[in-house]
């Protein structure tokens, strides 16, 4: 499995990447990378995978609940949740992730305590519930609700920073297919997070590999 300080001004702004033109970070890889991708059996990341599958159908909390209690198989009831992801949750009135909601999951429904950003189970129980939605496309709900946020997101995506005063459009928009450091540039579609990167020979969230952008732009992640 390897499953955004002001606002800009308009001549600041690029055009996204035409459907025609998007690629996956899998045209990319390396033959040996792809091996390892396409190995559903052997690949790095099935151990994340088979231990999010345990911790889906394992009873935590005081209400000892498991994830399967509500939802049953996770092969039928979470096909395509985490496409919908960000999503705004009515419930606690702001935006919200795929790893925010399963620990109000497990906060509210299972009286669990939430489970640490980046933390192994966290990862292998969003990577699980990730992959019930492999090969779907991102429908992230556009209303009054979430458009503030994809604005930001798309101004920041624009914005130059960091001590090299670089943007994350610069390399992902305009120089995608080109080397960097010796390094294939993607288009920072973040279609298959959490992952597995050989860099950190872990599995990672879609937020660690910005702040390892930020980072390497050094600008404040």
């Amino acid at each position: 499995m390897l499953v955004f300080c002001s606002a800009i001004s308009v001549a600041d702004a690029r055009a996204e990447v035409p459907l025609a033109e998007r690629r996956s970070g899998y045209e990319f890889m390396g033959r040996e990378t792809r091996a390892m991708q396409d190995d559903d059996a052997t690949g790095p990341a099935v151990l994340w995978l088979l231990e999010g599958e345990a911790l889906w159908n394992r009873k935590a909390g005081t209400a000892g609940k498991a994830c399967a209690d509500c939802h049953g198989d996770a092969g039928k009831s979470m096909k395509g949740v985490a496409a919908r992801f960000p999503a705004f949750d009515y419930s606690v009135g702001k935006l919200t992730n795929l790893e925010q909601r399963i620990n109000l999951c497990r906060t509210e429904q299972q009286q669990a305590p939430a489970l640490a950003y980046e933390s192994r189970e966290l990862l292998a129980l969003s990577a699980f519930v990730g992959r019930q939605s492999r090969g779907l496309p991102i429908e992230v709900k556009v209303d009054d609700k979430t458009k503030p946020f994809l604005d930001a997101g798309r101004a920041a995506f624009n914005r130059r920073q960091g001590q090299l005063n670089l943007s994350c459009a610069q390399c992902h928009g305009d120089n995608w297919g080109k080397s960097l450091a010796g390094n294939p540039i993607p288009q920072a579609h973040p279609t298959g997070y959490p992952l597995y990167r050989l860099e950190w020979q872990s599995l990672g969230s879609l937020q660690r590999r910005l702040r390892n952008c930020f980072i390497g732009v050094r600008a404040e992640p």
